[in-house]
């Protein structure tokens, strides 16, 4: 994969006291996650202005996977800081939202920093491929192996992500998600978890350890019609619709979460 203007950073500027930083999955670009982005967009405060949103390329992305090879999870946690940091200059509140790996970043940003709101898509706690957890000793003698890009249910659906996996890459984010899985009681935010019935990827017990372990309340939306990749997949508008609507009634001063909570 070529640099291409299309996968890179997005910034979408807005004058409400909400920002928003959104993050896409692991091998993958802001591609996956820029029409999610848009629609938060759309949100307006009772003065009609709009939400401030970022959405950054993370490090090793949207290159060569050799490059995303070479990377260490606090890379990708420095340049979630940085963005954050970035939206709280210019937003009283900032709402972090993910896709898989990008959804683990989320978490342990809200474990760190102050966050107003957290939304998931199928965020990514635990894999279904449990092999992913000897990466560390077979990245060595085996250095990628197929992509895991285009978990999509939709027969047209295509993501942009590497069609390789590097597994120096896999070992890391096997880090980033322990930590952020011990991190978890300190999230005390409301989320929203996105969660695809049919996923190839991310264990459906990633929902499960947030909803056990977070001391914020949790709204589990459940996804019918989408796999791994459900922002681009056929469930996407109800992802988009439930995520405008709560940084709306965010910055409209009302609650984030609405209706039943896990």
């Amino acid at each position: 994969m070529s640099p291409d203007p299309q996968h890179g950073p997005l910034s979408l500027p807005g004058t409400s006291s909400v920002g928003v930083l959104v993050l896409h999955g692991f091998t993958s670009t802001t591609a996956s996650v820029a029409q999610w982005a848009r629609a938060i967009h759309t949100a307006v405060d009772d003065d009609g202005a709009h939400p401030g949103v970022r959405v950054p390329l993370l490090p090793g992305h949207g290159t060569r996977w050799e490059d995303l090879a070479g990377q260490h999870w606090q890379d990708w946690r420095d340049a979630v800081d940085a963005e954050y940091w970035a939206l709280r200059r210019e937003h009283e509140r900032v709402v972090v939202c993910g896709l898989s790996m990008g959804g683990a970043l989320a978490l342990h940003t809200a474990a760190r920093r102050d966050v107003a709101g957290v939304l998931l898509v199928n965020p990514a706690l635990a894999l279904v491929n449990r092999m992913a957890r000897f990466s560390h000793v077979l990245a060595p003698a085996v250095p990628s192996l197929e992509g895991i890009g285009s978990d999509i249910k939709h027969p047209a659906g295509l993501e942009s992500a590497y069609d390789r996996t590097p597994l120096a890459a896999v070992a890391q984010l096997n880090t980033l998600m322990h930590h952020t899985v011990r991190m978890l009681p300190a999230v005390t935010a409301p989320a929203v978890v996105f969660r695809s019935d049919e996923d190839h990827v991310v264990s459906g017990s990633s929902a499960d350890l947030l909803a056990r372990r977070s001391r914020g309340e949790v709204l589990v939306v459940p996804l019918h019609e989408s796999y791994h990749v459900a922002t681009l997949d056929r469930d996407a508008p109800v992802v988009e619709a439930t995520s405008r609507d709560a940084v709306q009634r965010l910055s409209r001063g009302e609650p984030f979460l609405h209706g039943d909570r896990a």
